[in-house]
């Protein structure tokens, strides 16, 4: 086995728009590749067929399906993000929640300094902690 991934499988044409907002949002992130559906493909011509990318590192692939599932994402699997400071805890917490639910408002839970959990717009679920 060479290496585990993340996969991210999103609906209506947003991998793209996705993956460049994540990698705005974390300093040394990066799209590392992106092939996408040409004309008379499975997929809407111009849509990701498979792509990746890192945030901080940490290697992700992702495709717009060209089936529309009745599911999604879900918060049980969550891109959990450990933050230097409150600062960019806030700066990043404030930023994904934009267009997104909230499903732990930042606060001291008792087991970090400060912790927050919300859906970004995309339905993606994030972790945001400050570590004691």
């Amino acid at each position: 086995m060479e290496k585990v991934i993340p996969f991210l499988m999103f609906q209506d044409g947003k991998a793209e728009e996705a993956m460049n907002y994540y990698t705005s949002l974390i300093e040394d992130s990066q799209i590392t590749g992106i092939v996408r559906y040409g004309a008379n493909e499975a997929g809407e011509e111009g849509t990701v067929m498979q792509a990746t990318f890192t945030l901080k590192g940490q290697e992700f692939m992702c495709i717009d399906s060209n089936v529309k599932h009745q599911f999604s994402f879900t918060p049980s699997f969550s891109i959990f993000v450990n933050c230097d400071t409150e600062e960019e805890l806030d700066n990043l917490y404030q930023k994904l929640n934009e267009g997104g639910q909230e499903l732990m408002p930042l606060n001291d839970y008792g087991f970090s300094k400060k912790f927050g959990w919300l859906n970004d717009l995309f339905g993606v679920s994030w972790q945001l902690n400050l570590p004691k």
